[in-house]
């Protein structure tokens, strides 16, 4: 690997981060928006020389980019849509993903089971054609299984009518914690990057975008706010991007025609004993059409996803009963125990900003590209959205071309973050704790000896979250809620939504000593309850 990240930063101190903010009149570049997209592009510019600002309205990782699969992939089911360029990229891009971050993604084998005869050898050759793509970035090759062996590699499969199946790789990774690595890693580098900080608008001058007017969202006096000037601005939000957007055109006195076609994703988690594997599975074609996984991650076995086309765009979507349904009744197909209703221990979903295409039909969302797009704007505002994690770091480089085309930004030094390792990323020949494992200091890679150096190590708050963690969470993690440390610091929101209501309590008090806050502590109990609480 190239250079290897700087020694993080002693603290992430707030009142001082809003003082360096405070302080800064202009920049190279502002990103908007902490999710995949706009960390990986801060990451990126800050490596080739621009001064970077990165402002986020809520949490870093906060909405989608927590709220994936948790799967690395180079989209066999794009495969099947014949786009293998797609394909092809994100294969590679996986590659340097596990490596740059091994402590947070890994290789995963998959498992596809056949009912059918002719399933094992259509699906065998078209992941052999995976595999060439992959060339040598493959992270394993596919095997055709016999009964026995698909039956010994998915303990809890059923096997009634099974005939074999196939077994490929893929990766899979802890979403949340790599989107805030990502922030801590551009931040070591020289960028300045603030969670709860949103841009409430977009400055012009001579009909060209030139900065953005700021807010601390946690001003509860609503008191704190400035302007940074910047010759290039980054509209990264996700699936917010159209809101900025009608921003930049009310500028103008143009209409926005949205860029957005959001798609829900739907995810259950159940207890391992339903499939102890450490392999994942996959059913390529559902009665409706449709894809099921069953992943094993952090000692829980997720079931998903649902691919539903949504109008409303809501920080905390909820599930819909018939998603809940579909995935349920998929699973009691394929597992010899059916999972129900009551056994489910955390529902959460994401919304996908999937690119509406130039002509709309009445097709649902599984014939949108889940590819990215980047748009300049008139006044010089570049959008970026669509796209997955899996190719976060080749977006990013797509963006800066973009923005030197465009005259926003100087000739750029060549990107750097294909072999550049992440915080935390241990050398290559390191042992490695699997991330089908429950959670543990495995997720902080080389930094587990800094968690371990803080008071409360020992103090176990449940699903191997300790008093420590929370600490470290709350001086170097820039947690500042009881959502921050329980969702996205640490897993326990996503795979056990009871427990995380019995360890919220505790969590609260070491907040408290730490920033001088509960960390909003009755909002997550409310919260806590909608991932608790099953739609039927």
């Amino acid at each position: 690997m190239s250079q290897t990240a700087a020694p993080p930063p002693v603290t992430t101190d707030r009142d001082r981060l809003l003082h360096d903010l405070e302080a800064l009149s202009e920049v190279d570049l502002i990103v908007i928006g902490g999710g995949a997209s706009g960390l990986g592009v801060a990451l990126d510019a800050r490596l080739r020389g621009l001064s970077v600002l990165l402002l986020e309205s809520c949490d870093f990782a906060g909405g989608t980019s927590s709220r994936a699969t948790k799967l690395v992939h180079g989209g066999v089911r794009y495969l099947a849509q014949g786009n293998i360029g797609l394909v092809r990229e994100a294969l590679h891009e996986r590659r340097a993903l596990l490596n740059n971050a091994p402590h947070l993604a890994q290789p995963l084998a998959f498992v596809m089971p056949a009912y059918r005869p002719w399933e094992v050898p259509f699906y065998g050759t078209g992941l052999k054609v995976y595999d060439a793509l992959a060339g040598s970035a493959s992270l394993g090759r596919t095997e055709w299984l016999g009964r026995a062996r698909t039956a010994a590699q998915l303990p809890g499969l059923q096997t009634a009518g099974l005939f074999g199946g196939v077994k490929y790789w893929d990766g899979q990774f802890d979403d949340a914690r790599l989107g805030l690595t990502l922030a801590r890693t551009a931040a070591v580098q020289g960028a300045l990057v603030l969670n709860y900080c949103p841009v409430i608008d977009v400055l012009h001058e001579n009909g060209r975008v030139g900065g953005v007017r700021w807010r601390d969202a946690l001003d509860t006096g609503g008191r704190r706010e400035g302007t940074v000037r910047a010759r290039c601005v980054i509209n990264a939000t996700g699936v917010w991007v159209d809101d900025l957007r009608r921003l930049d055109d009310a500028a103008r006195g143009q209409d926005t025609t949205p860029m957005v076609a959001p798609s829900q994703g739907v995810h259950l988690v159940v207890d391992r004993s339903f499939m102890p594997s450490t392999e994942a599975l996959l059913v390529p074609r559902t009665r409706d059409g449709r894809v099921l996984f069953a992943v094993p991650w952090l000692g829980h076995l997720i079931l998903g996803t649902t691919d539903t086309p949504r109008d409303a765009v809501v920080r905390e979507p909820r599930a819909l009963p018939e998603e809940v349904a579909f995935i349920l009744n998929e699973s009691a197909h394929v597992l010899a125990r059916a999972p129900r209703v009551e056994d489910v221990l955390s529902v959460w979903v994401g919304l996908r900003p999937l690119v509406r295409p130039a002509h709309e039909d009445e097709g649902g969302t599984k014939a949108i590209s889940r590819e990215h797009t980047v748009r300049v704007s008139p006044s010089g505002l570049v959008t970026v959205t669509g796209g997955k994690w899996t190719t976060y770091r080749s977006m990013a480089e797509d963006v800066l071309r973009h923005c030197r085309d465009a005259g926003l930004v100087p000739d750029l030094p060549p990107c750097r973050t294909a072999r550049f390792p992440l915080l935390g990323a241990p050398p290559p020949d390191a042992p490695a704790t699997r991330l089908t494992d429950p959670p543990g200091l495995h997720v902080y890679g080389t930094e587990a000896v800094d968690v371990q150096a803080l008071p409360g190590a020992g103090n176990d708050l449940g699903l191997g979250l300790s008093e420590a963690m929370v600490r470290h969470a709350a001086r170097r993690e820039y947690a500042r809620t009881v959502e921050d440390v329980l969702a996205r610091r640490h897993r326990m929101l996503f795979l056990h939504a009871a427990r995380a209501i019995e360890a919220a309590p505790m969590v609260s008090r070491i907040l408290a000593e730490e920033i001088g806050s509960d960390g909003d502590l009755d909002a997550f109990l409310a919260l806590a309850e909608q991932y608790r609480c099953v739609p039927t």
